[in-house]
């Protein structure tokens, strides 16, 4: 869940449907109940799923909280009413319009209330001169070898955030009520929120702390691509463990954003602007953005959760820290 997209991607074409590999609709064989768990079955009743129209992945046809989330997010095509609603939304001079809740925001909508609702959110805030980062960047756009690359201040959060992530494995993990249990991912699935025109989404980088700022920016022009076509697939949009979103493209400075359920941390990017700090003893215009970090108090203590938006504002202040943090 996100306070604001990471990324904006403006409305394309119709695209082809996603591809149907964990989503396959058609009624249960036999008229038999689907078979699934109660938390998948809880899960399907928030976000109005029917789970008779699912083919489920799981062993034996079970029916897995993917295959529920990717149903949500695909759903059946609108019926006769519906089309007739949204036609209805488009009549001159009328004095208001109703516009159909579309799978894709229902679904949004159904996590962030479920998340607000469930996790005992805390939020931090650090704001941190960048200016040594976004000179780095201006010299990776001059050196050759990168030429070709979209590295940005985004992929230099990502890359922070992964690193710091392993100094305080906390933010990383997940609370299993129905199994009573703490995971801890050793692993980093990163979510990067974007705003489609269908609404927002967050798909996620697999195993992105393997991956370094080359690798990072590629994994997000692909998944900026895949959004603005409208192609990303259920495999993308699921499991996630910690997610950045940056609402510094709207020119804002910091927010309260929202966990995605499942994850224990949320990272928000804030604007960049230059305005009077103190440097080396006196007042200079320097670069500089506000970092906002919600997260799971029942998982990550205040001074873990601390100590991880510090580690990541140490990394963009002075890049050159990384090399005492690996």
């Amino acid at each position: 869940g996100a306070l604001a997209p990471a990324i904006v991607v403006p409305e394309a074409a119709p695209a082809a449907a996603v591809p149907a590999a964990s989503v396959a609709f058609g009624a249960a064989a036999g008229g038999e109940r689907p078979r699934s768990t109660p938390p998948v079955r809880a899960l399907a009743r928030d976000l109005g799923v029917d789970l008779a129209r699912l083919t489920g992945t799981g062993p034996g046809g079970l029916i897995t909280r993917d295959d529920v989330r990717a149903g949500a997010l695909t759903g059946p095509a609108p019926d006769a009413a519906v089309v007739a609603i949204g036609a209805a939304a488009s009549v001159p001079g009328a004095r208001e319009s109703r516009t159909p809740i579309k799978s894709v925001r229902k679904h949004t909508a159904a996590a962030m209330v479920r998340s607000a609702f469930t996790a005992p959110h805390v939020t931090e805030f650090l704001t941190v001169d960048v200016t040594p980062t976004m000179e780095l960047l201006d010299s990776l756009k001059r050196n050759r070898a990168f030429a070709d690359q979209r590295i940005n201040i985004l992929t230099v959060v990502a890359k922070a955030l992964c690193i710091a992530a392993a100094r305080h494995p906390s933010v990383n993990t997940r609370w299993d009520d129905a199994a009573g249990e703490i995971v801890q991912y050793h692993y980093v699935n990163l979510g990067i929120a974007a705003a489609t025109p269908r609404g927002l989404i967050v798909p996620n980088i697999k195993d992105a702390d393997a991956l370094g700022l080359t690798g990072i920016s590629a994994a997000v022009t692909a998944l900026t691509d895949a959004a603005r076509a409208g192609t990303t697939s259920p495999a993308a949009l699921g499991g996630g463990t910690i997610t950045i979103t940056n609402i510094g493209v709207f020119g804002i400075d910091a927010g309260t954003p929202i966990l995605n359920p499942g994850e224990a941390a949320i990272l928000a990017m804030g604007a960049i602007r230059r305005m009077p700090w103190e440097y080396r003893g006196e007042i200079a215009l320097r670069q500089v953005m506000t970092l906002s970090l919600s997260f799971d108090h029942r998982l990550v203590d205040g001074e873990q959760g601390s100590r991880f938006l510090a580690d990541i504002g140490a990394i963009l202040a002075e890049p050159g820290m990384v090399l005492t943090m690996v």
